[in-house]
C-alpha cells in the first residue's frame, strides 16, 4: 500500500514557506511589471495571501493569455498572476518531494538537480548506445495537441489522491 500524507495545508500556507515560495517565483523575472508591483509592498501582500489562505477565501485570479512568437511553433499562453504563482511554488515546496520518489529516473523537468542539459545528456547517452547496437537511429519529435487542457480532472485527483490524503 502507498504511503500517504495529510494535514499538509498548514505547512503549504505558513509565512516562512509562503516567503520562499515568493523569492522562487521571482527568479528571473524580478524586472517585470507585476513582479516590482508585487515587491513593492510584498510583506503586506504575503500576509494578505497568508490570512485569506488561512481562512481558505483565496481564488486564483484569471489567468492572462497571449500568443507566444518566441518558438518555431506559435502557442496561446495561459499564465497566472504573480500572486497566484506564489501560490503554486508554496504548494509545490510541500507536495513536489512526496511525488518526486516516485517518478522513475528519467524525469527531468523541475527537479532539483537534472534539468534540460542533462536530460539532452542522457538522450544522447541513449542514442550512442542505439547507434552502436542497430546502426542509423531516427527520433520523432512531435507534441501533443492541447494535452494538458485536456487532462481528465478526475483521474487526476484520483492519482493525487494515492499520496495525499489532504482535501
Amino acid at each position: 500500500m502507498p504511503k500517504t500524507y495529510s494535514q499538509l495545508y498548514e505547512r503549504i500556507i505558513s509565512f516562512e514557506n509562503l516567503y520562499l515560495a515568493y523569492c522562487d517565483a521571482r527568479r528571473g523575472r524580478r524586472y517585470r511589471g507585476d513582479v516590482l508591483q508585487f515587491h513593492r509592498n510584498h510583506e503586506e501582500a504575503l500576509l494578505d495571501l497568508h490570512e485569506s489562505l488561512k481562512a481558505r477565501t483565496w481564488e486564483p485570479d484569471p489567468y492572462r493569455e497571449f500568443l507566444n512568437i518566441t518558438e518555431v511553433k506559435r502557442r496561446i499562453i495561459h499564465a497566472p498572476s504573480f500572486r497566484d504563482r506564489v501560490v503554486h511554488h508554496a504548494l509545490a515546496n510541500v507536495t513536489r518531494p512526496l511525488f518526486e520518489k516516485k517518478y522513475i529516473f528519467d524525469s527531468y523537468a523541475t527537479i532539483k538537480g537534472k534539468g534540460t542539459h542533462k536530460a539532452v545528456y542522457r538522450v544522447q547517452e541513449f542514442l550512442r548506445r542505439a547507434s552502436a547496437s542497430w546502426g542509423t537511429v531516427y527520433v520523432l519529435q512531435c507534441d501533443i495537441s492541447k494535452y494538458y487542457p485536456n487532462i481528465d480532472h478526475d483521474v487526476l485527483m484520483e492519482q493525487v489522491k494515492r499520496t495525499i490524503r489532504d482535501k
